[in-house]
């Protein structure tokens, strides 16, 4: 297996050119022959997961591998253009949990627009569009009144209409690079862009409709990473929880009160911080985790630091794959950084009739 340009994604204290590569040899060796990558041999595979471990490939320049994770979701899509929430293993015809959540299946968007800035392969666009098409399609069609997504179908196929501020979130993020994938295509999706006005105006301005699960610190700096906060606002949202989340010297909790720090949501975290520019921060928050990192160049998904153990005791391609694009979005990788950065992507209007009001 090669390492592609595994040697740019240096960062002092970080990661060295033969970490980098180690790393990623070892998320290249949890991918299946047919694509699927799982959390590691033998686990579930989830969507969303599965494209974060994509993009860390492409960011390595591993460009094969991460389009054979494309079209493993190519092949495996549902008619309605979801994918169920967990395969064993990545095999899709033992799928695990036959509910389909929203922010899963709009994150291929992601995945394939980063794709695309990283190979400029129009063979590949032309071919994935239709998956993004049919996904977006499918989690639109949970959107509620206020603008919030609600997250997912039960495996029966009622929607559910709670909606998540994490996975609206990260949803608002996809229609952006699914509204930069139709730029590119020449065809206009004005209901799309009126989706997400509306999404984007209820993550910045209606906490009330979404589920509180403000004890997780996803909820705290996803509206940052998926690019509904920025400025100013961003600033304040980060340091108004800053000491309830963050553990000097270890990284960041994933939920209070555990004594619990996890590198999934640590490397998130950096890659937020670099969005509202705060670089510094960032790349100490990932040099805090090297103690997770293990000898393969894998990382312990947590640590219980008030027994000084790692919990679970697993190392999954998407926490790795998490702090690989940490990684990159910090050295510039062009694909990364527009897709994190937000800058380049489509600007999202909130509709005029927004004025403080949800529809």
């Amino acid at each position: 297996m090669t390492c592609g340009k595994a040697e740019s994604l240096v960062l002092p204290g970080v990661l060295t050119a033969a970490e980098a590569a180690r790393t990623v040899r070892g998320v290249l060796a949890e991918q299946r022959p047919d694509g699927a990558i799982p959390w590691f041999r033998g686990h579930h595979l989830d969507p969303w997961d599965h494209v974060e471990a994509a993009m860390a490939l492409d960011a390595a320049g591993e460009h094969d591998h991460a389009e054979a994770a494309y079209h493993w979701l190519a092949r495996h899509q549902l008619p309605d253009g979801s994918w169920y929430s967990a395969y064993a293993d990545g095999d899709a015809s033992r799928p695990t949990d036959l509910a389909r959540e929203t922010n899963f299946c709009a994150y291929v968007a992601v995945g394939v627009w980063h794709h695309y800035l990283a190979t400029r392969d129009e063979t590949f666009v032309e071919r994935l569009w239709p998956v993004v098409e049919r996904a977006i399609t499918f989690v639109l069609q949970l959107q509620q009144p206020g603008g919030q997504i609600g997250w997912k179908r039960e495996a029966d196929g009622t929607p559910v209409a709670d909606a998540l501020l994490t996975g609206s979130s990260s949803v608002y993020q996809a229609l952006r690079c699914a509204l930069a994938l139709a730029e590119h295509r020449r065809e206009p999706q004005p209901g799309w862009e009126l989706a997400a006005g509306w999404l984007g105006h209820a993550l910045r301005h209606h906490p009330e409709l979404f589920l509180d699960k403000s004890h997780y610190s996803m909820d705290w700096y996803y509206p940052v990473l998926g690019g509904a906060l920025r400025g100013e606002a961003a600033r304040e949202r980060i340091a108004a929880d800053w000491e309830r989340f963050v553990v000097p010297e270890l990284g960041v909790r994933c939920v209070l009160p555990n004594p619990w720090v996890t590198g999934g949501e640590s490397a998130e975290l950096a890659l937020a911080l670099w969005a509202m520019g705060d670089a510094e921060r960032a790349a100490l928050i990932l040099r805090w985790i090297r103690h997770l990192r293990a000898d393969d160049g894998m990382y312990w998904t947590g640590y219980v630091f008030a027994d000084a153990a790692v919990w679970p005791v697993e190392r999954t391609a998407w926490t790795a794959g998490s702090l690989l694009l940490a990684v990159a979005a910090l050295v510039g990788e062009e694909a990364t950084a527009t897709v994190f950065g937000g800058e380049r992507l489509p600007t999202v209007l909130e509709p005029d009739c927004c004025a403080g009001a949800t529809r």
